[in-house]
């Protein structure tokens, strides 16, 4: 049963369109026992049992679903695993946002160094893109340059 828990954290924490944090009105900074007070305000707030009557059904349903990704924002950021994948995405997001991402290369175009047991990918401007053997095996991931201030995204290949 908690390998399907974490398969759903998994599955959940990949959807980059929700920020767990923001549904909670948390910050990535905050720790568990904040959290958790954010958490249970909100549940009481929109928990179905609680609802207010003469709430219209269009709003009842707002509530329900605002109760789910409360419920599941929990799910996802009181588990010490998905919290720190969801926070590595959230990074890559920003990451992406904030750096132009020069070119988009698979794990084919780039060189395998032996000796320092990474992949590398030279730059445009003569610096280099170094990717760590375990952050290949991770998801996509935005590298950047050691020299300026490019970076790629070096996907998976598919």
């Amino acid at each position: 049963h908690h390998d399907e828990i974490l398969i759903f954290c998994r599955i959940m924490a990949n959807d980059p369109q929700k920020n767990w944090y923001s549904i909670l009105g948390a910050a990535p900074t905050d720790d568990l026992q904040e959290l958790k007070q954010k958490y249970q305000r909100l549940v009481l707030r929109f928990h179905p049992d609680k609802r207010k009557p003469g709430l219209s059904e269009e709003e009842a349903n707002l509530h329900l679903q605002r109760f789910i990704d409360v419920d599941q924002a929990w799910k996802v950021l009181s588990n010490e695993d998905s919290r720190r994948t969801f926070d590595l995405q959230l990074r890559a997001q920003e990451l992406k946002q904030s750096w132009p991402v020069d070119a988009c290369v698979t794990l084919e175009d780039m060189n395998w160094d032996s000796e320092n047991e990474c992949y590398s990918y030279s730059c445009r401007c003569g610096g280099e893109f170094q990717l760590e053997k375990e952050d290949a095996e991770e998801e996509d991931s935005v590298v950047c340059c050691d020299t300026c201030s490019l970076s790629i995204e070096v996907r998976r290949s598919s």
